[in-house]
């Protein structure tokens, strides 16, 4: 049995043809979710939470957990750990509480982090629970 029903989840084709997935403002999804294209994420998500391209998560967009995923665009509240390939920005409304993995992080004025930062090139891309292993 899937996570998500017609009502919770839907793909679109953007005008260039790619698609994504978008998760929208009211809906929360407890567990995990795995995604191949890019994801948009309005709504909630608590668990794990990986994607093969980019994550967008919009200003009401809120994750607990932890995200995986090659780039990511922050506006919202993320609480837990960020893996990020290459790429990270964090608007100016993105509120940060946990750890960050990345190669390069962008950081607009007026955006949160409370936690800790590591760029270094073997962090940026491991795996959530590599480090939790005791």
């Amino acid at each position: 049995m899937g996570l998500f029903g017609s009502d919770n989840m839907a793909k679109e084709t953007v005008a260039q043809g790619t698609e994504h997935n978008t998760l929208a403002f009211g809906t929360k999804v407890t567990g995990e979710i795995h995604a191949e294209n890019d994801f948009r994420l309005d709504g909630t998500v608590e668990g794990k939470f990986s994607c093969k391209g980019k994550v967008v998560i919009g200003a009401k967009g809120y994750v607990e957990g932890s995200l995986t995923c090659a780039n990511a665009e922050i506006s919202g509240t993320l609480k837990g750990k960020i893996y990020v390939s290459d790429k990270l920005t964090l608007r100016s409304t993105a509120k940060i509480e946990g750890e960050i993995y990345t190669k390069v992080l962008s950081v607009e004025e007026g955006a949160k982090i409370t936690g800790t930062c590591d760029m270094t090139s073997n962090n940026a891309s491991a795996k959530p629970g590599q480090e939790d292993k005791k």
